[in-house]
This record gives C-alpha cells, sequence and structure tokens, in this order.
C-alpha cells in the first residue's frame, strides 16, 4: 500500500472524527435551544444553527428505516473503499473523492447506530427551503459533485491522452524494428561495422 492510498484512509477517517466532534459541540450547545444566525454576509441572512435529529436520509427519506439506512450506508461506505483500492492507481481523483463520501457517510452511520438511528443535524440553509444538514452531509454531498465533474471532464480526457502515449509507443517500435531490420539487411555485409 502506498503513502497516498494510506492517506486517503486516514482522510475518511480523520472527516468522520471531525464530524462527530462537531455533533458532540451541537448536542451540548444547541439541543433544546432556538434557531440562531451563523452565516450572515451583509443583508443575507445564509444560514442558521438549529439542532434536529432526522431518523431519515435527505430530506427524511426513508424516515424511520433504521436497519435499512444502517445496511445501505455500511455498504456504500465498503464500495467506496473497494473503489478507492481496485482503481485508485488508475484513476488519482478516486483517492480524494471516496475519503470524502467514505468520511462523511461514516459520520453518520455511526449516529445511526449510537444513536438510535438519529442523525443530529445543525446546519439550516436560509436562502430557500432546504434540509437542515451536517458537516458529514456536506463531505458526502462535495465528494459527488467532484465525482460527476471528473467523470465528466477529467476522464474523458484520459483516453485521448493513452492513445497519445500508445502512438509514440508505436512509434518507437517501429524505429526499433527498422534498426533490426537494418541489421538483417542482405546488403548489410557490404556496410562495415561502426
Amino acid at each position: 500500500m502506498t503513502i497516498l492510498f494510506l492517506l486517503a484512509y486516514v482522510a475518511a477517517i480523520v472527516l468522520a472524527v471531525i464530524d462527530q466532534l462537531i455533533k458532540v459541540w451541537a448536542v451540548g450547545n444547541l439541543q433544546g435551544q432556538p434557531e440562531r444566525p451563523f452565516l450572515q454576509i451583509g443583508s443575507f441572512d445564509w444560514m442558521h444553527l438549529r439542532f434536529v435529529e432526522n431518523d431519515g436520509a435527505a430530506f427524511s427519506i426513508l424516515s424511520g428505516s433504521k436497519w435499512f439506512l444502517i445496511g445501505f450506508s455500511a455498504l456504500m461506505i465498503a464500495i467506496c473503499l473497494i473503489l478507492m483500492q481496485k482503481l485508485g492507481k488508475k484513476h488519482r481523483w478516486l483517492l480524494i473523492v471516496m475519503p470524502l463520501i467514505a468520511g462523511g457517510g461514516l459520520g453518520n452511520l455511526i449516529d445511526r447506530v449510537f444513536r438510535g438511528g438519529l442523525v443530529v443535524d445543525f446546519l439550516d440553509f436560509q436562502l430557500m427551503n432546504f434540509a437542515v444538514f451536517n458537516f458529514a452531509d456536506v463531505c458526502v454531498s462535495v465528494g459527488v459533485i467532484l465525482m460527476a465533474i471528473c467523470l465528466l471532464f477529467v476522464e474523458k480526457d484520459e483516453p485521448s491522452a493513452k492513445k497519445l502515449k500508445k502512438a509514440k509507443t508505436l512509434e518507437n517500435a517501429e524505429q526499433v524494428g527498422e534498426l533490426n531490420d537494418a541489421e538483417t539487411h542482405p546488403d548489410a555485409e557490404e556496410y562495415p561495422d561502426a
């Protein structure tokens, strides 16, 4: 295992730990308190801090499906780690994207297992009617967006780069072949050795 893979695994764990530390703070400082402004820029009120316990997925989808959500989260984390291990050497961008998704998923999975199926959410976006979310959700969302960008733009460019590399390799092989042909050419004996 190379240092990059080790760093990717450590990054996933660190993101989950950061998420859990923020949630411990949220439970201690926001639970039972009224929501409060968090991010204001000029006259724009962008975000509030509001304590919510969610027993579903995003936007409370599958609310009350604790065991399904635990199993699904564990499966997705495993898939992320397997993809990172199997494809990370060929697609280096996976070493950034997969730790974000796996770390965020692990943060919410820890909540589901140790908080009776409830996930602590505390970030309330104010510019539109949006779900209350947490740091782990941000990690997963950023990871998925980066993955989409890489699949659409990075992967699109890679095949042409590989073709160029193959073409240069083929060109070099043909030159070597020409040298070998000159050595075995019937008139080769007439030419003095260099």
